[in-house]
């Protein structure tokens, strides 16, 4: 099975497949209102269904190259995830997002996992520019896409509806020679 350690805590990456809907629902079911507080994702996975056609979704993104989704695990328990919600390879472009549910927030799980699919997306498929989209009220995802060297792009003012609510969406950017540097200066630090 595929898995990447996020570090000596045991936290590990994996992909995240429609034969684990199951799983993934459990997973929604803790950390629903959590998780729905800022995205979509806890209003779209209600039922087995759901999750499954969720899941089945980013397998035929991950089949197309337009798209991937991870789960991060501790201690054998699904616990957040990190995605491209789009990828254009021919392009050089990508969006990555995260989520977590309560009992995983905190640790730097997100950080650690982003910087993994980050560095494949540039590394192995020759993006250039990642893209973090968040809610302005998401200070913690905000926080990731700092710690993640990315810089802030700009506001669409009100441009997101979410739980009938209109929300300014941040969009912050890391290019690829920014993530190189960032890398090779993370690499050489003691």
């Amino acid at each position: 099975m595929f898995a990447v350690s996020l570090g000596d805590d045991g936290a590990e990456l994996r992909p995240l497949e429609p034969w684990r809907a199951e799983e993934f629902l459990a997973h929604m079911d803790r950390g629903r209102e959590f998780v729905g507080r800022h995205i979509a994702l806890a209003d779209a996975v209600t039922d087995l269904a759901s999750s499954r056609s969720f899941l089945q979704a980013y397998a035929d993104k991950a089949a197309a190259d337009t798209g991937r989704i991870h789960g991060i695990w501790t201690d054998g328990k699904l616990v957040g995830g990190v995605l491209f919600r789009t990828m254009d390879v021919a392009q050089g472009v990508a969006e990555t997002g995260c989520w977590l549910e309560p009992s995983a927030a905190g640790r730097g799980l997100v950080t650690r996992a982003a910087r993994v699919i980050i560095d494949w997306a540039v590394e192995e498929r020759g993006i250039h520019r990642v893209e973090w989209r968040v809610s302005s009220a998401n200070e913690a995802s905000i926080a990731v896409a700092r710690r993640l060297g990315m810089t802030r792009d700009g506001v669409l003012r009100e441009s997101f509806r979410h739980r009938g609510e209109l929300q300014d969406i941040e969009v912050w950017s890391v290019l690829a020679p920014e993530w190189r540097a960032a890398g090779k200066a993370r690499r050489s630090s003691p």
